[in-house]
């Protein structure tokens, strides 16, 4: 087995242990030698992995993304997490994504200019501008993800 395939088993591993091999097996609807084998690194067991859709539903009641993130390192792409902790739920859909988006730019071009006033930009500076950006970027990503929606939406006749 490849490095890469070793890898993704580990964290599948991690990811089961992580929920819990009963919670896993309910979870999935797999039974606990399916799941074995899918993080087993045994020849015989080599070219099974486990279907993306168990993985969504595992990751969904574990306390980290472990075989998402591997997948991500094996690309060299970073994740990052959105602990937005919102007290409504979103409702309006692309019109609060823009007023969202205008809000968070604003706010990061006060922190900017803030930060720039003595001509220096200090490390704490540096890390309020980035926590800005990110949260800029969550915003942009809710955007596409509603656009994606409307989109499904309209060609499913909606």
């Amino acid at each position: 087995m490849n490095e890469a395939g070793s890898y993704l088993k580990k964290h599948t591993e991690s990811l089961i242990k992580d929920v819990g091999i009963e919670a896993a097996c309910q979870i999935t609807g797999k039974s606990k030698a399916t799941l074995g084998r899918y993080y087993s690194e045994h020849d015989e067991h080599s070219d099974r992995f486990i279907p993306v859709d168990a993985v969504a539903k595992l990751e969904a009641e574990s306390s980290f993304p472990h075989v998402t993130s591997a997948l991500a390192e094996l690309k060299k792409i970073t994740l990052s997490y959105d602990d937005r902790h919102p007290n409504m739920p979103e409702s309006g859909g692309i019109n609060h994504d823009v007023i969202a988006l205008s809000q968070r730019f604003a706010m990061l071009m006060s922190e900017y200019h803030q930060s720039i006033e003595d001509g220096i930009i200090s490390i704490n500076e540096a890390k309020r501008l980035l926590r800005e950006t990110l949260m800029l970027q969550q915003v942009l990503i809710d955007m596409k993800l509603h656009l994606e929606e409307e989109q499904r939406g309209q060609n499913d006749g909606g």
